[in-house]
């Protein structure tokens, strides 16, 4: 058969989606290998491919946000090649989430036989072998990742998963293993890694990230830990509970300081009462470090003190892996953070590249990972008909109690103008939380004063992570609180604690009986 080369010139092509539209058309018609459509205004980007000998998708990163997008491409019938330079599974299974879950329920396990609420069932508990713990927390990683991620890809024949590091190239080919691959789309999805301020003598002096405090060998005999938020809280908590000495540091005025300013002052609390000495608007001036441990200069309480311990954690948050991978000479986007700018369809500033997951920038969750791989690769292939929308997050932080919320809290609703009404109900109201004598925390609720629509939870509880999910799909659906307040809830559930805090918008809870519809 002849080959060769035929240009269309298309009327009404006015933005660059019409040529992300009309590329699978015409690589669907019979004998046509390859089509190159472009917007007048743009540089024409890698083409649409539609012969057996090159991918149609090609997915850079191997972590949830690119396993999501891997399988939906299979899905969709498109030739896949997934590229991941590192270890199979991202940050998630491997160093984050699963670890440090594991870990913080071994140490919960502990504290709880040795603390427990009822009066004569506590019981004296030996230290733990912390390399047992260790090895426990290995073999459940390697055993997700086998059977998550290995045994997954191996379930899609159309998904070839290449193992080396990849560059995009200025016209949007790739290289890896000296090989160049020419996909009809890419989706870059590389993650995040740690991040650490600029803080003097903190890079001479070495520190621990939350990677590395979660794969070490011996159990430090103390541990000073710079950041508030969620990895940082969860990790200090786990150490001291296992007999470490901590210092925890947060720079901002409370906790956790994303959520809502009562729960951050409340978990502040429980946590100093479980021996952590937790310190909030504090300045951090110098890190050094010598023969016997860490020394942090810093401010506390208008204070300026010396801290000492073993070892130093750095949890303060993470960055987008962008560098070294060609982004900026494919001219590719990139935010003051160096997250890859997306539009609400996860479409970079090239139009035959769409990004997911940590390295599009905050919120980083697994679970966004999941949903922007998914939804990245839709509109990659079939149009822009999925919108990228986090209105109704839910989040939660694994300390004891747990941090969960949804949607803005009181003081972001007032502040964007929001006529609201506010519940709160101490879980000491909860018969569920009487009954197992676990009564510390509370359940915050924001509604909107004109609707009675639900537009914040916020709850702090030892189950929080489990009570969430009713808010967050009454907040999506538009359910009101009056709705949430009538509605069937199992009696002595810790998802009652929901009903009756929306019942307290109206009614005194204290003149309820504990059955009261």
């Amino acid at each position: 058969m002849e080959q060769g080369t035929v240009a269309l010139a298309i009327e009404g092509m006015t933005c660059d989606q019409c040529a992300v539209t009309i590329q699978p058309a015409l690589a669907g018609v019979p004998d046509v290998d390859r089509v190159d459509a472009s917007s007048p205004d743009k540089r024409a980007d890698a083409p649409y491919v539609s012969s057996g000998r090159t991918p149609d998708i090609v997915v850079l990163g191997g972590g949830s946000a690119g396993f999501a997008a891997s399988i939906r491409a299979a899905e969709l019938g498109a030739r896949v090649t997934l590229i991941e330079g590192g270890t199979l599974g991202g940050t998630c299974v491997n160093v984050g989430c699963v670890p440090s879950k594991t870990l913080i329920r071994a140490a919960e396990v502990r504290h709880r036989a040795a603390h427990h609420p009822f009066e004569g069932v506590r019981t004296a508990v030996q230290a733990p072998d912390f390399q047992a713990v260790m090895a426990q927390k290995d073999a459940l990683v390697t055993a997700m990742r086998q059977e998550k991620y290995w045994d997954v890809l191996a379930a899609y024949p159309s998904v070839t998963l290449r193992q080396g590091r990849g560059a995009i190239n200025p016209d949007l080919s790739l290289s890896v293993g000296g090989e160049v691959l020419n996909p009809g789309r890419l989706i870059v999805t590389t993650g995040a890694a740690p991040w650490a301020p600029p803080i003097a003598g903190l890079a001479e002096a070495g520190y621990l990230t939350s990677t590395d405090a979660l794969a070490l060998t011996a159990r430090p005999d103390s541990l000073i830990v710079i950041g508030g938020s969620a990895v940082g809280l969860e990790i200090a908590q786990f150490y001291a509970r296992l007999g470490t000495r901590v210092t925890a540091l947060e720079l901002m005025a409370s906790l956790v300081p994303a959520e809502d300013g009562e729960i951050g002052a409340a978990l502040a609390d429980y946590l100093r009462e479980e021996g952590l000495d937790v310190r909030t608007g504090a300045s951090i001036h110098r890190v050094s470090r010598d023969g016997t441990g860490y020394r942090v200069e810093a401010t506390t309480d208008g204070r300026a003190e010396i801290l000492t311990a073993a070892q130093l954690l750095v949890a303060t948050g993470r960055r987008a892996n962008t560098r070294g991978f060609g982004l900026e000479g494919a001219g590719i986007e990139l935010g003051k953070k160096g997250e890859i700018c997306v539009d609400e369809y996860l479409q970079t500033s090239r139009p035959a590249v769409y990004a997911a997951g940590d390295v599009v920038g905050d919120p980083m969750f697994v679970y966004v990972a999941a949903y922007g791989g998914h939804l990245a690769v839709d509109n990659a292939l079939n149009g822009h008909s999925r919108r990228y929308d986090l209105s109704a997050l839910p989040r939660v932080t694994f300390t004891d109690p747990q941090v969960a919320s949804v949607g803005v809290t009181e003081e972001e609703a007032r502040r964007n103008g929001v006529d609201v009404m506010v519940s709160k109900l101490p879980l000491s109201y909860v018969p569920r939380a009487l009954a197992a004598r676990e009564t510390r925390g509370f359940i915050k609720l924001v509604a909107d004063a004109r609707t009675h629509r639900l537009v914040g939870a916020h709850v702090l509880g030892s189950e929080a992570g489990e009570m969430i999910e009713e808010p967050t799909l009454a907040i999506k659906h538009g359910i009101s609180v009056d709705d949430l307040a009538a509605a069937f809830h199992p009696y002595l559930t810790l998802a009652e604690g929901i009903k009756l805090a929306a019942q307290t918008f109206t009614k005194d809870v204290k003149k309820l009986s504990c059955c009261a519809a």
